[in-house]
């Protein structure tokens, strides 16, 4: 597997402030690599830096396998389109015009303009002045400016601020297929877990600078772990048959929690209550959500 980019000991610091402190990032070829953190944690930071829009304070970064230095930056990130904060546009020139200033200095066919409005939904603006855009349209503009020449890597620090729920839906489903169809491969950073994880393959979690997780999606998932919890007539009771027969079990306020058990083991335990006299009065499936693992990796500080 291709790593598309490597960072070592990345770091960035302002006076005495550690914004980025020793960061190893490695995002794989054709991933859409989510980088997921709290607002401040120093995820918009991280991809300046990866754009040689901020110089580290020390570390290394690679991209599409090779160093990134002063004299191989510039033909490196031809290959690389990105939209970091706010997008960038002349308000009096309309949508098309717009896009036709970044594909004069690309260098690009002027037919990949119609394309790329297209693939943002934003064909029947294109002669619109840009000064009467909605927030979410510029956002889908400074996209479609990052879209043109269909570059390897695609770097996106929060693409969907601005847009409406139907928006943003579009958003995702134009991620989320760009690797497929254009054989891209896209960072794309969010404070929201459930939005990273409705387009992501892999994920990197940062918090107070600090890389906390780093691995593919459905590895955080398998941090949710599953638990029974039962209401009994006399929960103090019940617990003691329970760990008689050798299960733990943790008392609650109302309910007794269970370890992870395989169906024909709950079976045994209600079994078991039975034959006590013990009224089962209530059996749920429970499970840690996504959302308590990130609080927990990122010690609570974000808003979800």
């Amino acid at each position: 597997m291709l790593i598309l980019i490597s960072t070592k000991d990345l770091c960035k610091q302002y006076g005495s402030a550690l914004r980025v402190n020793s960061l190893d990032l490695r995002v794989p070829e054709g991933a859409v690599y989510g980088f997921l953190g709290p607002n401040g944690a120093g995820k918009s930071t991280t991809l300046k830096m990866l754009l040689g829009l901020t110089r580290p304070t020390r570390g290394e970064i690679s991209i599409f396998g090779k160093p990134v230095n002063d004299a191989n930056r510039i033909s490196l990130l031809q290959n690389v389109g990105s939209l970091i904060e706010s997008p960038s546009y002349y308000g009096h020139l309309t949508g098309e015009e717009n896009l036709r200033v970044v594909q004069t200095l690309r260098g690009r066919p002027a037919r990949e303009i119609a394309e790329v409005l297209a693939l943002v939904r934003l064909g029947s603006a294109k002669d619109k002045k840009v000064s009467q855009y909605s927030l979410g349209m510029k956002q889908r503009l400074g996209l479609a400016a990052a879209l043109l020449g269909y570059p390897k890597l695609l770097i996106l620090d929060e693409p969907t601020n601005g847009l409406d729920p139907a928006g943003i839906q579009e958003m995702r489903e134009l991620i989320r297929s760009l690797p497929a169809r254009y054989g891209m491969t896209v960072v794309v950073s969010s404070h929201l877990l459930s939005e990273i994880d409705q387009m992501a393959t892999d994920v990197g979690i940062i918090s107070d600078g600090r890389l906390v997780f780093q691995d593919e999606l459905h590895r955080l998932h398998e941090r949710s772990e599953h638990h029974i919890a039962i209401r009994t007539g006399n929960n103090t009771l019940a617990a003691e048959a329970l760990r008689e027969s050798g299960v733990d079990c943790k008392s609650g306020e109302e309910y007794l929690v269970l370890p992870p058990l395989e169906d024909p083991q709950v079976a045994q335990c209600i079994a078991l209550l039975c034959s006590r006299r013990i009224p089962v009065l209530r059996i749920e499936e429970r499970q840690k959500s996504l959302e308590d693992i990130f609080l927990g990796l990122t010690e609570g500080a974000v808003s979800l």
